[in-house]
Parts: structure tokens; C-alpha cells; sequence
């Protein structure tokens, strides 16, 4: 097998069935091409050479091997091959990859499926038939004066923006689009199947503007539907309900039109409504996005992560967007992510407003963005009455819960906010840290349980298995970790290969020396964790022997 990250990749294939298909894939795309659409490739001898799209390499870092079908950035230490690539670009999953890439090579992947071809093939046409519905929409909304005086004047947007969220108008007719798709050949079952249809199976849609939801390749998966005329008894906004290929918890809106300014910014806004989204983008903040209302879920934090770990929320600062900012800081933690908030509105009830006020005051807040703990606790003081015994020991509660979330092992960030929560409470810092909050009910954690070592790939470690599989310095008997050859290969040529036989020898005993000191200091922290659980589960005799093993690791530091 050529490529990087075969380990993980092989889990994924053979669980759609697809090891061939990826094959057929390879075969047919050069790695050059396809990492070629995304950032300008030179040639360099027998390889090419190109600048980071995530660094800020001064010279090229970035080579591409199209003997080996493989690329590797020196300053970001990624690599991969097409598969790996086109996933930390898009920040898509490897599925979604697959299906981008087969896409581009013409290879039908249902060919390959082990799953149940009926089933994909259905999806498929699911698919089609949703794509066919947003170009009906988008033709009747051309051929509709009245809904495009709504669109272009009532709502300010430009033709560049309705064309680039492929916004359209479903008719106030009752059957038009499901007669529309049925005469294109699709049934009754799949016309329902893919969410357009009431329960009384006419058209779901009726008298809105219409905008698709896309996934992340910009691929249809469902609508949402916007009321123009006023009409107390319909809803303002109307929804696909979920189907076979839209998921409300995973789906976010906006992001196939913004992931690149993300990446290119290093920073996502989330809005809370799609309008805040269209406008955003309309008002030059490309970066936003919106998921299914205030709700949060941790696929969505997920999929931020793989594009920037800096994410902006702009709810609103009532209840609900108050639980939501929290919600997000608990799940945010797990992921390393930096979660802010932007709040400066200037008197708009939210983003489309103010957009619609003055687009440079939007585009203003999105720089003004705030801490979201720092954030928070001070919406705690509107929120809890610190002059009545209640609200002081509520006050102190829910500051003491979100601090605590924050990693033990930030001691600065801990103590700021520690500082900001004591402050506003008007006791001492002591006083604020030995105040004892409820906690879950803690169970006994079997030794099975304990967190074991992580793998190390650092920079260093990647070189030194360069240098070790080259066979051209000798490390005795010091175990090197294992990475696909190939890449090794790649790295060595590329970063040794006009070395001397003295320059790599003390390259490798450099390296030598940091990687052992790296490798101690992963096995302290994983130890520290499970020093940690044994604690919480009430293990004395575990955490006895896990300390008697960091001792030893402290001593050798």
C-alpha cells in the first residue's frame, strides 16, 4: 500500500468496502493535480515544491512526490496522500473525501460497496432528485417579480450572493414541484424520502424563499424555506426534517461557501440563523456559518476543529444564547478549542440586522470578539442578585463549575478568571478556590479503564526514523516508532540527502536526545491522568503504584 496515514485510512475502506475503489481513485488522479487545485506547485528535480496553506513559510516547505503518490509539509509536519490531503483542506471526513475524489475521477463508487447497492443507489438518486428541486426553485424565483423585489430589495441581496447560496421560491401551488419532479421520473417514495413533502403528500414548501442546505462539498441535502408574505398561522422558517442524507445534528450551514476563508483567516464565526450567515458573507465576513439554531452538538465542534480551533459564537445575549455559550465552552474543552464571543451589536437584535444597519460595523464586531468565560461571567451578574445571599452562592457556583473546566494544567487562565469571579463576589482569591461545588456521583474505575500512552509524532521523531530506516547512522539499540516508509523515504531525500556521514550522525544524537525527553514528558502526562482517575474512582493502591511511576520518570527528567 503507497500513502500516509494508511493505518486509519484502511478502517475507514473496508468499512464502505472501498479498497478498490481507492485504488481505481489513485490511479487515475496524479497527487500533483489534485493538491495542484488548491495551492501552485513547482517543479523541483523529480518532485514539486510549494508554500504551506497552513504556515508561514518564508520559502517553499510544502513537496509533493509523484513517484510515491504522496505530499509531506516540512512546516506543519503534516502529509499524506490525496485521500489525507483533500480532508485536512476541506475539513471532511474521509468519506466525504472519497466521494469528492471519485467524483473527479469518474469512478462510480457503489460499484465497489459492500453495502446494499439498492440502498446507495437510492441515496443517489435522493441526491439528484434534491439538486433538480433547487434548480426548479431557482428558475421560478426568476420567473416571480414580486419574489424578487422580496429578495433583492426587502432583503438587500446582491445577484452574487443568491447565486453563490443558490437561493430560489417554491410556489404557493399546492403540487408544483412534486408534480414538476415526477414527471423527471422520480416516485412518490423518493420524492418523500428526500424531505419534500407534507403529510399530506403535496409540495412541503409553499409562497417561501427557498435556500438549500449543502454539505460540505456543496452537495444538496435538504431546505430551508423562508415565509415573504405575512401568515400568523405558518411558521417563519420551515425545515427539511431529517432524512437518509441530512442530519440536523452534524449539518452546518454555510460551511461549503466558507471553509476556505477559515482556513485562509484561521478563524469561524457561528452565527445563529442562515440569514446571518447569507448576509455575513454578503457583508464580506466569508468566515460564517450557522448550525441548527443555538444547539451545538460536538460533530459540529468536531468539524470546526479540523479547519481552525478559534471559534467566534454571536448569539444573542438572552437566556438561551447564555446556555448555549455554555453548553459549548463544556464541549469545547475536550477539543482544545479557543471559544470567543462577539456581542457589540450596537443596539441590533443580531448579526442580519445590524448587517442590514451598516455592513462595517459587522465586520467590526467580528474583531471585537471577547473571551466567552470572561463573557459569561458577567452575564452571571445580570443574571444572579450578588446583594442577596441566593444569587451570591449562586453567582459563585456556576463561576466555580466554568472555571474548573478549563485545563488543570493552564494555571494562568485558571487564575485569571479565578482573579475576575473573586473580584466580582468581593472575597479573596483563597476564599473563591476552597469554595466545594456538587459533584456527579463518582464511580470505581477498574484498572481497564485507565488511559494508556499516546502516540508521539512530532518532528523529531518522523526525522529520526528518516535517518534510521536510510541505514545511514547507527541509534544502537534505541527503538524508533514506526511511519509509512514511503514518507520517511520522501523526508530523508528531501531533508538529508546531501548530508555528510559527520552532519547525520550528530543530527541523529541530537535527535536522539529530544525525542527521549519528549517521550518522558507524554508518558508523565498520560501517567498524571491516570493518576487522576485512580484518584476519582478511589483506587488507593493504583494511584500508589502509577506515583511511584512518575517519581521515577521526574528523576530521569
Amino acid at each position: 500500500m503507497r500513502g500516509i496515514g494508511v493505518a486509519y485510512l484502511l478502517v475507514g475502506c473496508y468499512n464502505f468496502g472501498m479498497e478498490d475503489a481507492k485504488e481505481e481513485i489513485r490511479a487515475r488522479l496524479a497527487v500533483e493535480d489534485v493538491i495542484g487545485q488548491y495551492i501552485e506547485l513547482k517543479r523541483a528535480g523529480r518532485n514539486f515544491k510549494g508554500h504551506s496553506p497552513w504556515g508561514t513559510d518564508r520559502t517553499p516547505s510544502f513537496m509533493v512526490s509523484p513517484e510515491k503518490g504522496i505530499w509531506h509539509d516540512f512546516s506543519s509536519n503534516k502529509g499524506g496522500d490525496i485521500f489525507t490531503f483533500v480532508m485536512e483542506m476541506e475539513g471532511c471526513t474521509f468519506r466525504e473525501a472519497l466521494e469528492k475524489l471519485a467524483r473527479q475521477a469518474g469512478v462510480e463508487l457503489r460499484k465497489y460497496s459492500s453495502d446494499d447497492r439498492k440502498q446507495a443507489a437510492h441515496k443517489q438518486r435522493i441526491r439528484d432528485c434534491l439538486e433538480l428541486a433547487t434548480r426548479y426553485f431557482q428558475v421560478c424565483l426568476t420567473k416571480n417579480k414580486a419574489v424578487m423585489q422580496y429578495v433583492f430589495y426587502q432583503r438587500n441581496l446582491n445577484k452574487k450572493t443568491v447565486e453563490n447560496f443558490r437561493i430560489g421560491y417554491a410556489p404557493k401551488s399546492g403540487r408544483a414541484l412534486v408534480d414538476f419532479l415526477k414527471k423527471r421520473g422520480y416516485t412518490d417514495k423518493e420524492i418523500e424520502d428526500a424531505g419534500l413533502v407534507n403529510r399530506f403528500g403535496g409540495d412541503l414548501f409553499k409562497g417561501r424563499m427557498t435556500v438549500p442546505l449543502m454539505d460540505v462539498s456543496g452537495g444538496v441535502i435538504g431546505f430551508t424555506g423562508r415565509i415573504i408574505e405575512k401568515d400568523d398561522n405558518s411558521p417563519k422558517y420551515l425545515n427539511t426534517p431529517e432524512t437518509i442524507i441530512y442530519n440536523k445534528g452534524r449539518h452546518i450551514f454555510g460551511l461549503s461557501q466558507a471553509k476556505d476563508a477559515i482556513r485562509r483567516s484561521d478563524f469561524v464565526v457561528v452565527v445563529e440563523g442562515n440569514m446571518d450567515v447569507i448576509s455575513s458573507h454578503q457583508a464580506g465576513v466569508c468566515q460564517a456559518v450557522a448550525t441548527a439554531g443555538t444547539a451545538m452538538t460536538e460533530m459540529h465542534l468536531k468539524s470546526f476543529a479540523r479547519l481552525t480551533n478559534d471559534i467566534r459564537l454571536a448569539y444573542d445575549g438572552d437566556e438561551a444564547g447564555v446556555r448555549a455559550a455554555e453548553r459549548a465552552i463544556s464541549m469545547a474543552s475536550k477539543f482544545g478549542i479557543y471559544l470567543s464571543v462577539i456581542d457589540d451589536y450596537h443596539g441590533c437584535k443580531d448579526a442580519d440586522e445590524l448587517i442590514q444597519k451598516d455592513p462595517a460595523l459587522w465586520q467590526e464586531a467580528v474583531q471585537n470578539y471577547r473571551p466567552a468565560l470572561e463573557w459569561l461571567l458577567e452575564k452571571y451578574v445580570a443574571k444572579y442578585n450578588l446583594k442577596t445571599e441566593k444569587g451570591f452562592q449562586e453567582y459563585a457556583t456556576e463561576a466555580k463549575r466554568l472555571i474548573e473546566q478549563i485545563d488543570p494544567e493552564d494555571t494562568v487562565l485558571r487564575e485569571k478568571y479565578e482573579m475576575i469571579a473573586s473580584e466580582r463576589l468581593g472575597i479573596s482569591l483563597e476564599a473563591f478556590r476552597a469554595k466545594k461545588i456538587a459533584q456527579p456521583e463518582k464511580k470505581r474505575l477498574k484498572k481497564t479503564t485507565v488511559v494508556k500512552s499516546t502516540t508521539i509524532e512530532s518532528r523529531a521523531e518522523k526525522s529520526l526514523a528518516a535517518l534510521a530506516q536510510s541505514g545511514k547512522v547507527d541509534l544502537g539499540d534505541f527503538e524508533v516508532k514506526q511511519f509509512d516508509e514511503d514518507e520517511l523515504s520522501f523526508i530523508f531525500d528531501e531533508k538529508y540527502g546531501n548530508w555528510g556521514s559527520e552532519e547525520l550522525t550528530r543530527e541523529a544524537e541530537a535527535l536522539l536526545v529530544k525525542v527521549k525527553s519528549e517521550r518522558l514528558e507524554e508518558e508523565r502526562k498520560n501517567l498524571e491522568e491516570q493518576i487522576r482517575q485512580a484518584e476519582e474512582g478511589g483506587d488507593e493502591q493504583l494511584e500508589s503504584e502509577l506515583m511511584q511511576k512518575l517519581n521515577k520518570i521526574l528523576r530521569q527528567k
